[in-house]
């Protein structure tokens, strides 16, 4: 600014230099009188969730639809097994009935027909309740993780599932729109778009509503008690049998279906990979490690 000026910069009289800081010698380690209070538990590292006191979340709601659906599908392949089963018993019964028109019929043989049937039927029952069970048991764990996943709430409320399904008429109707808004809140569509089934779910609610209708028919038919009735409900009974066969099949489908829309990936099925060998045409070089690194 002024040539031939040098400018200093000096303290003030007043002002006082600071003393350096005081550097203690190292005595070494801390030591206590008595062993110390404080510091980590006694044991192995554990998950949160396993401390004592910590809050238990439990599976997320993807994981529960996965071993819901298996244990939904077991059931489900366990029904169609008993139904084809009863429906070779009736079979069976109804080939008897055609030979009973020109001759007597083994005692043993009748007995053991007899005991097919009912056997079948009752198996069949206590499959179907299984089955209805732990179907009921996914759809529920499969609404909550398509809710979070879409971002809206069922249209229907679960205390509407029940009388849907016990209802007669009703119960033809309101799975197969359960499952329809179901695989519309997977797909992550708009929650006033009306749904559009697919192909997979239109056949199973097809199937399911013409069971149904069956179940009546046969029951229907067997009120009278002539012969021609009888043997015509041996028939009926038969393709009910293969019926809830194709039914529980299609289920198994369409639940595996809606599962893997859910949770696409299983991490215990994902393998992991290893780098085993390297393959590359010479010595690799290493660049230097540059003088300014810190490391």
């Amino acid at each position: 600014m002024y040539p031939g000026y040098d400018w200093v910069a000096t303290p003030p009289p007043t002002a006082k230099a600071p003393d350096p800081p005081l550097r203690l010698p190292y005595l070494g380690p801390p030591k206590y009188r008595t062993p110390p209070r404080w510091g980590f538990p006694a044991l192995a590292w554990r998950w949160p969730t396993a401390v004592a006191g910590a809050a238990d979340e439990g599976p997320s709601p993807v994981e529960r639809v996965r071993g819901r659906a298996r244990l939904a599908a077991s059931a489900l392949w366990l029904l169609a097994a008993v139904a084809v089963i009863a429906a070779g018993a009736e079979v069976w019964r109804y080939v008897l009935l055609l030979e009973s028109r020109t001759g007597a019929l083994s005692r043993a043989v009748v007995q053991w027909s007899d005991s097919l049937v009912t056997t079948g039927a009752v198996l069949s029952f206590a499959a179907g309740l299984l089955s209805l069970a732990t179907v009921l048991w996914w759809l529920h764990a499969a609404r909550q993780a398509a809710a979070e996943l879409a971002g809206y709430h069922p249209a229907r409320d679960e205390w509407q599932l029940v009388p849907g399904l016990l209802i007669p008429g009703l119960n033809l109707i309101v799975p197969g729109a359960v499952l329809a808004e179901l695989e519309h809140a997977i797909l992550r569509r708009p929650h006033d778009e009306r749904p559009h089934p697919s192909p997979l779910l239109k056949a199973w609610w097809t199937t399911w509503a013409v069971s149904g209708l069956l179940f009546a028919t046969t029951l229907l038919w067997r009120i009278p008690t002539t012969a021609q009735s009888q043997a015509d409900g041996v028939v009926l009974t038969a393709v009910l049998d293969l019926t809830a066969a194709a039914t529980a099949v299609l289920t198994i489908r369409l639940v595996d279906r809606l599962s893997l829309l859910l949770a696409p990936i299983n991490p215990s099925s994902v393998r992991r990979l290893r780098v085993v060998h390297i393959e590359t045409p010479g010595t690799p070089t290493r660049a230097a490690r540059p003088t300014t690194a810190t490391r």
